[in-house]
């Protein structure tokens, strides 16, 4: 018996159909929501003030001073903005090992208790946020002659938008019965 490896001869026609594609997805923007686009536009801010800084300061060897500080808070912008995202589709970091050695019931009653304390934390985010905003809202960027107070409303909005979200999580979680925490798998595909 010989060792040697036996290949088929492949005519062009069936390279050339190795290429096709057999039908083109359509692209659903669909499942994108207020706050995921929202915090695209914002990212992209920010990635064009880093490009921007970038080229002043290696290219031009002159170094625009505010593209920095305007990174900074779009990236204030994207994190609480892009958080919201996170909590509507329940992908934050959470244990859930603990609820797999839990009877159904204590569970249950576990993850709607958890429910409740984000959208109470959330809640109480949003009342700290609007004391500080009334408290230094009115300051001077540093490099820019624009108030901060864009930049505390962004974290507001955010913290609003993680307050609905929750609420909205939490009542599909009551509707359907179990949450993320319960059953991981009905939300990442592996659960049949």
């Amino acid at each position: 018996m010989s060792t040697a490896e036996i290949h088929r001869q492949i005519t062009a026609d069936e390279i050339a159909h190795t290429f096709e594609e057999e039908a083109t997805p359509k692209v659903d923007l669909g499942i994108y929501a207020f706050e995921d686009w929202l915090a695209l536009a914002i990212f992209w801010v920010m990635a064009l003030a880093v490009f921007l800084q970038f080229f002043t300061r290696y290219v031009l060897n002159d170094s625009y001073a505010w593209t920095e500080e305007i990174a900074t808070y779009c990236l204030i912008g994207v994190v609480f903005i892009g958080s919201s995202m996170c909590v509507r589709l329940s992908r934050h970091i959470q244990v859930d090992l603990v609820y797999r050695y839990l009877p159904h019931l204590v569970a249950r009653a576990l993850s709607t208790a958890i429910d409740l304390i984000r959208i109470a934390f959330f809640g109480y985010a949003i009342k700290l946020v609007w004391v500080y905003i009334q408290i230094i809202g009115d300051e001077q960027m540093t490099t820019i002659n624009l108030p901060k107070d864009y930049v505390y409303y962004a974290v507001l909005l955010g913290f609003v938008l993680m307050f609905a979200r929750s609420v909205q999580v939490a009542l599909q979680n009551w509707r359907q019965g179990y949450s993320v925490l319960e059953r991981p798998g009905a939300y990442d595909g592996s659960e049949g």
